[in-house]
């Protein structure tokens, strides 16, 4: 089945609660948590103590965080602490990210491995074995509300030629416009902020999300 994971990024920062209990009651698979550091992407966003904060309000709702961020190796652990469900990390940063991959697992969170949209996955063949899931970025990585990379249909299509067995996940643009396409690419979890977190009707989104074959 297509899991969902909402984006907490396109929540309303002053009710947050209350949009996560909507997510969760139209029945959400995951919940999407955008770490940004200013530096490895042009923004800034949330930190240990948010998803601290999530998890333990709501702690039967895996946290599927999303470190963007030029030294997430400081902050591994951290965030293992404080919840995450799957802590994902970019493939773009340098350095050893198998080892990094490797001590996620340790942790017995799952190991996510994003890449950006000029990334190719060819790129990543080495890391696959590492990784529990690879997320495609269909936008480039910074903001929400981005309009989708229809051209990133094919990253997905290379994963699984390479023998990918892993979750694929998608992240930017995501909507029920193109989600039935994204599935047919082979996609698992559809990360959706404004177009899940602003419908009107949440709950029949999923359902038909749910059901795509």
């Amino acid at each position: 089945m297509l899991k969902v994971a909402p984006s907490i990024l396109a929540a309303d920062m002053l009710n947050m609660e209350r949009d996560v209990q909507r997510m969760i009651d139209a029945g959400t698979d995951w919940l999407h948590v955008d770490i940004m550091d200013a530096h490895f992407v042009p923004n800034l966003s949330y930190s240990p103590a948010l998803v601290e904060a999530l998890h333990v309000r709501f702690p039967a709702l895996p946290l599927d965080v999303h470190l963007m961020m030029d030294n997430p190796e400081k902050y591994i652990d951290v965030f293992c602490d404080a919840g995450a469900s799957v802590l994902t990390i970019h493939a773009e940063i340098g350095g050893d990210v198998a080892a990094l991959l490797r001590r996620i697992r340790a942790r017995g969170v799952m190991a996510g491995l994003s890449v950006k949209p000029g990334t190719p996955a060819e790129a990543i063949r080495h890391l696959l074995p590492e990784a529990d899931m690879v997320l495609v970025m269909t936008v480039e990585p910074g903001f929400g509300g981005q309009k989708f990379n229809a051209d990133m249909l094919g990253k997905l299509d290379d994963l699984r030629k390479m023998g990918y067995t892993g979750l694929l996940e998608a992240d930017g643009g995501v909507s029920m416009k193109n989600i039935a396409d994204l599935r047919a690419h082979g996609l698992d979890v559809a990360v959706m902020g404004t177009a899940m977190l602003r419908s009107q009707t949440p709950a029949e989104d999923m359902t038909s999300i749910h059901a795509l074959a």
